[in-house]
């Protein structure tokens, strides 16, 4: 006798109910996962594009008890315009000093020494981060 057969011959009955919904599957997957791509691409975009002004801190340098030496260097398009925060803080960690540093001229690349006043004696400086203001002076 010969073995049963468990599965019908597609090329004379069709495809199975089974195989239409994988198929119907790998369809609706292949278009949510392409929607995702494009979704997280255009996020990136957005906000690379957004970054209208970056910093970076060189170095500081504790001058006094009240009073740290801060050497920054920011890139910008040459229409922004922002700032930057710095801050300071005591060897606890706390906050000793905080100070928002304005770039309204018209220059791409400025690099800049910035006095930070402390409330105390400071152990470190760091910048906090840098915001462009909403659109381009006029």
């Amino acid at each position: 006798m010969g073995a049963l057969r468990e599965a019908v011959p597609g090329s004379r009955y069709g495809r199975s109910a089974d195989e239409r919904a994988d198929r119907g599957l790998k369809i609706v997957g292949a278009v949510l996962g392409a929607g995702l791509l494009a979704m997280i691409g255009w996020f990136g975009y957005d906000y690379v594009n957004g970054q209208r002004i970056s910093a970076e801190l060189i170095k500081w340098d504790v001058t006094a008890d009240d009073r740290v030496q801060v050497h920054l260097e920011v890139r910008k398009d040459r229409d922004a315009t922002g700032y930057c925060t710095l801050r300071s803080r005591a060897q606890d960690g706390s906050e000793v000093g905080r100070r928002d540093v304005r770039f309204d001229t018209a220059e791409s690349r400025i690099d800049q020494v910035v006095t930070l006043r402390t409330t105390t004696r400071a152990t470190s400086a760091e910048l906090a981060g840098c915001t462009a203001d909403s659109g381009p002076k006029g």
